[in-house]
């Protein structure tokens, strides 16, 4: 691919044009995103013996993404993940959203933030600001509020993502990047060898339709135990209750940062030696190693198999608005909703 700040990126169904644009450091990593989606398109890191790799899943053309239904790339809003029945209560009011996963509300139903068209704030070499407006009764969600959502690939080989908003009501917002990692490349078969490491002594168990039933339990003896580090496809398809319900890993940890921004993941490669670190302050992360991929037709010719990527989605909990052990998603009127989440990359 030329290099370029900014390219044509297709056109949408309705004949909006889209656009890719190059955020580049000081140590020629190189991110591709797109004004359609807020989306991450490509990631383009060294590996160990310093061949550039593009590590993440993708499209070659905005028409990509706006068929594609598994999130690839996304920036996700204005809530990620499940909501039970499709249906939240603020302030004594139910507010109805869309069923678009068997009855519930999936990443806030099919009208999603990253089928849209974004408008770039602004852009340096290293850095842009994206902006998106999202009325009052957006999705079904209460209040106005303009979503920032801010790239910067920094000196220190990280991927940073700020999001920015004041809602003019008390509304939900829980806003994740679902990109989908493969540090051997983005076509380079499954991750089930990667290691990945998760600082978290608990996780949420869901039922069978993947909505959190509110419990709170201990990883120790289970195949959820990341502590220590653990090879994918070492348990994945262990006969365990919350596995069999996710056909493998697609289920939220409970991290320990205590709402500081810290390092609370990690993921190594088996053969690139490329090692990512993710960082937030979010209270949550969803683990998914892209159970439902089946053979996805993506970029540069590539087929995106089962199990091909891992996504590491930073959030509050799913559903946490029905469960009051859970860290609220609610952002009152006039509050900031303010978060950050990056991926760092290094090689052993």
């Amino acid at each position: 691919m030329t290099d370029f700040k900014t390219a044509e990126f297709g056109k949408t169904k309705d004949g909006k044009d889209a656009h890719l644009y190059l955020l580049e450091n000081k140590n020629g990593l190189k991110a591709y995103v797109s004004d359609f989606g807020a989306s991450l398109v490509r990631l383009i890191v060294p590996d160990k013996d310093g061949t550039m790799l593009d590590v993440v899943l993708g499209y070659d053309s905005a028409a990509g993404y706006e068929r594609g239904d598994a999130g690839i790339g996304a920036t996700v809003g204005r809530s990620a993940n499940r909501i039970g029945g499709a249906q939240i209560e603020i302030n004594g009011v139910t507010y109805e959203l869309e069923k678009n996963d068997n009855g519930n509300n999936l990443h806030s139903g099919c009208d999603y933030y990253q089928k849209r068209i974004w408008n770039v704030e602004k852009q340096t070499g290293n850095q842009i600001t994206f902006l998106l407006h999202s009325p009052d009764g957006d999705q079904g969600y209460p209040g106005a509020l303009d979503m920032h959502v801010t790239y910067l690939l920094d000196d220190e080989n990280a991927l940073n993502i700020h999001y920015e908003a004041v809602p003019d009501k008390d509304t939900v917002i829980n806003m994740t990047n679902h990109s989908y990692f493969n540090l051997n490349g983005h076509d380079s078969g499954t991750v089930l060898e990667h290691k990945v490491m998760l600082d978290a002594d608990s996780f949420t168990p869901a039922d069978a339709e993947s909505i959190p039933t509110g419990e709170i339990r201990s990883v120790e003896g289970t195949p959820m135990d990341f502590r220590a580090g653990k090879v994918l496809g070492d348990e994945i398809d262990v006969d365990y209750e919350p596995l069999r319900f996710g056909g493998g890993y697609d289920h939220n940890w409970v991290l320990k940062n205590e709402g500081r921004f810290a390092k609370v993941a990690e993921v190594t490669s088996d053969k690139s030696g490329i090692r990512m670190e993710v960082y937030t302050d979010l209270p949550g992360v969803q683990m998914y190693t892209a159970n439902f991929l089946d053979n996805e037709p993506g970029k540069d010719g590539a087929s995106y198999a089962k199990r091909s990527a891992v996504c590491l989605e930073t959030q509050y909990f799913p559903d946490a608005i029905h469960h009051d052990n859970f860290p609220s998603p609610v952002c009152r009127k006039g509050e900031k909703y303010d978060t950050r989440t990056a991926y760092r990359f290094l090689t052993k």
